[in-house]
């Protein structure tokens, strides 16, 4: 234990972080069978010793941001789960049709209790748009402004004007959709695969031209003057890029545009974090540039590509914020288990994003090109 407990402080000590220290991204190891667990099992086994309370640090966030800008989860060998779950990927379809309700079920319908105390009034479960106030040395904003920012960009990138049919592909609690019917008069077609999001935002969104139907994008029909996904393609898996993009095509009309929302990584990888697939969002997969590239040859001409990534962390810390406020009425029925592993996803994407190891991308996509050039919006 020794050895590994050695091995670990001098892995940390490369990223500013001492063990039992009193710095803001310092652990406080509770069980010492910690290091050897860790060893063994890598991220898995990380989080899953948080989440049982065998360690703590004051600022999570600020800990992965300095685990990830100094490249020290490349130091840490593959764990068998690691390797296992790669081999699956590669040799399975995981975001299958089948598959596909999965992250529904086990994410996305846990309890629309915790998405309205967490996220913003209108439950836009995506990166805010913080930028402007920032670049323009106007007052800073808050979650509710940051994310009708981010909606009226997309109104904007897209070009809309009243009568536009629109199709969100991962609507969520229809968000976007009831942002663009009232602020732009559209009429809107909405798909998810949580059964929870679909009655919430039929509920949100009555007295609208929208239509919200629980379904699979690839058994999506009919004409679409626009097609937007906001935080959807991060589901949709390499195995699958090429069938969603030739899918949003056939879906798009001849002069439309298809903006295109997702979270990106720096290198193309074919498996996720396994803590992730485990416990937060099974299947998922983050798409590098290459494989976003290579997924529209053919298909699309991109007409402009968007990298606000670090807001990301400004959206997660603000949702972590309204979570552990919220906790006391939300513990009767989410434990405190359940409580670390949340805290846990929200504080570790948070210093993923700021660390620049996740973007986010905004691209815009035509069929045959915009005549005239396509101006972009920021």
């Amino acid at each position: 234990m020794l050895n590994q407990k050695a091995h670990v402080e001098k892995l940390l000590k490369q990223a500013g972080i001492t063990i039992n220290g009193s710095g803001a991204a310092d652990t406080k190891i509770h069980n010492e069978k910690l290091y050897g667990r860790v060893m063994r099992g890598g991220s898995l086994a990380l989080g899953e010793a948080y989440m049982e309370g065998w360690w703590d640090v004051k600022e999570l966030d600020q800990f992965f941001y300095q685990i990830l800008s100094h490249g020290i989860s490349h130091a840490a060998a593959h764990s068998w789960h690691e390797l296992l779950f790669l081999a699956g990927s590669i040799m399975f379809n995981m975001q299958s049709k089948a598959r596909a309700f999965e992250v529904g079920q086990k994410h996305y319908d846990i309890g629309n209790d915790l998405y309205e105390a967490m996220l913003d009034k209108r439950m836009t479960y995506t990166c805010g748009y913080w930028s402007p106030s920032a670049s323009s040395g106007q007052a800073a904003i808050n979650l509710d402004q940051a994310q009708e920012a981010k909606l009226d960009l997309v109104c904007k990138k897209l070009r809309l004007k009243p009568g536009d049919t629109v199709l969100d592909i991962g609507c969520g609690w229809g968000s976007f959709l009831e942002f663009a019917a009232q602020k732009y008069s559209i009429k809107g077609t909405g798909i998810t695969i949580s059964k929870e999001q679909a009655a919430l935002a039929r509920k949100r969104c009555q007295g609208l031209p929208i239509e919200i139907k629980v379904q699979d994008y690839r058994d999506t029909q009919g004409t679409f003057n626009h097609i937007v996904s906001l935080g959807m393609f991060e589901h949709v898996g390499f195995k699958n890029y090429a069938a969603y993009m030739k899918k949003a095509h056939d879906l798009l009309a001849n002069d439309g545009l298809f903006l295109l929302h997702t979270i990106g990584a720096n290198q193309t990888s074919f498996f996720t974090d396994p803590w992730v697939e485990k416990y937060i969002f099974p299947n998922g997969i983050l798409p590098s540039v290459s494989q976003i590239g290579k997924s529209i040859e053919k298909l699309f001409i991109m007409e402009d590509w968007h990298n606000f990534g670090h807001d990301y962390s400004k959206t997660l810390m603000a949702w972590f914020e309204n979570f552990d406020r919220a906790w006391l009425t939300l513990q009767s029925k989410y434990d405190d288990r359940f409580y670390r592993m949340w805290k846990y996803y929200l504080l570790s994407f948070a210093g993923s994003f700021r660390a620049r190891n996740l973007h986010l991308w905004q691209i815009v996509l035509s069929k045959h090109g915009v005549r005239g050039g396509y101006q972009s919006v920021r």
